[in-house]
């Protein structure tokens, strides 16, 4: 279909130009043009149509899914924290962690996790469905930057601000994958489409860390408190749950 509206095209086109000494070779460019199309759809694009499997239709698996399924229901082991309570809660039809961990002189922090489930899934509201969740008002937005376990070099950057509804809390929020993250799903998506090339993926896990603090403290209070356990939090997702088995 596509190769007879060329060629209609080319038709229609050759009376209507005016195929002057001035204009001949444009003329000539634009047919070779659309031939070289032509041949890249009969000798690319044409098969595909009768293959088994489209490769463009399709993306590569994700190995590490099947352990990324079990995190909603699995408690992670977080070095220097207790975990008090963990449980799996339903956002928006998606499972999430929620897990409640201390450490002596410390109040609890909340780290609510929510893994790829299926190799398709990209991450898109995550931040919103724990908006609508918390109810949260905010201010104070800025990032932290922590290293990857994995690759050191590599820093996390992470979206930091001051959240309350009924209490006040410093959120830690990111996407983390393997030797890296950021708090932008566009990162991901990136880093997901230049690992494709190789027919690879990069697996992802939505981090958000809620840390309690005074109603008219600043950040930089638990700031400290927030760049060790989201190190803690990454390295475990790197060494436990981005894992072929």
């Amino acid at each position: 279909m596509m190769i007879l509206l060329l060629n209609s095209f080319i038709t229609k086109m050759l009376p209507t130009m005016d195929i002057s000494k001035a204009k001949k070779g444009i003329l000539i460019s634009q047919i070779i043009v659309l031939a070289l199309l032509t041949l890249a759809i009969i000798f690319v694009a044409i098969p595909g149509y009768f293959s088994t499997k489209w490769s463009w239709s399709d993306l590569p698996r994700v190995p590490e899914v099947s352990q990324m399924k079990q995190v909603p229901k699995t408690q992670l082991n977080f070095e220097n924290w207790t975990t008090i309570t963990q449980k799996e809660v339903p956002l928006n039809n998606y499972p999430w962690s929620f897990q409640v961990v201390e450490k002596p002189g410390q109040d609890p922090i909340v780290i609510a996790l929510k893994a790829q489930k299926y190799y398709q899934d990209s991450p898109e509201v995550e931040w919103a469905d724990l908006q609508g969740l918390e109810k949260w008002k905010t201010d104070n937005h800025q990032t932290l930057k922590f290293p990857s376990s994995t690759n050191p070099k590599n820093l996390v950057k992470a979206h930091w601000f001051k959240a309350w509804n009924k209490k006040t809390y410093g959120i830690l929020q990111w996407y983390a994958w393997p030797g890296g993250g950021n708090y932008r799903n566009s990162r991901w998506f990136l880093a997901d489409q230049k690992a494709q090339l190789s027919q690879k993926r990069i697996p992802w896990v939505a981090v958000s860390l809620k840390i309690p603090m005074s109603p008219l403290g600043e950040l930089k209070d638990v700031e400290s408190i927030a760049e060790s356990l989201a190190t803690e939090v990454q390295k475990t997702l790197e060494k436990e749950v981005f894992v072929i088995q």
